[in-house]
């Protein structure tokens, strides 16, 4: 079994953002980060969970904890209905970062996942340490 831990972070919403991710398998953990100068909180939280599932082979099964309800329940509620009706939103609005959906879909096709939610700012460690990841890479364009 692999964890995947991510968060995302934005320094103003839009704003300068980061997203950190931490995967843990038996071998040992990998951190990783980015960020981007103009960017949404969102976009990052998706980000982290794209960049971490890209790091981790074919056919696992992983675990993927986040803070991040927006992403966990797009991907377990919202995506079937998106998918039905052309990628619009109940109110009939085309869905925000389609282009990240699209690409988080792809990759949990190729695993085994299973979500689960943790609540942010709230002594989870690896869920602290993804948010610090995520913080460091804001601070890069400051």
């Amino acid at each position: 079994m692999i964890f995947l831990y991510t968060d995302g972070a934005c320094s103003g919403n839009p704003g300068p953002g980061g997203w950190g991710a931490l995967i843990r398998r038996d071998s040992g953990d990998i951190e990783l980060s980015g960020g981007e100068k103009n960017t949404t909180n969102n976009k990052m939280e998706l980000t982290a969970v794209i960049e971490g599932l890209r790091r981790i082979e074919k056919g696992s099964d992983v675990t993927i904890v986040t803070d991040s309800e927006y992403v966990k329940n797009g991907m377990t509620q919202w995506i079937f209905n998106w998918l039905r009706n052309n990628w619009k939103t109940a109110s009939k609005q085309p869905v925000k970062n389609k282009e990240l959906w699209v690409a988080l879909l792809a990759l949990t096709k190729e695993r085994k996942i299973t979500w689960q939610w943790v609540k942010g700012h709230s002594g989870h460690t690896e869920n602290e340490r993804c948010d610090t990841l995520a913080r460091d890479e804001i601070n890069k364009f400051r």
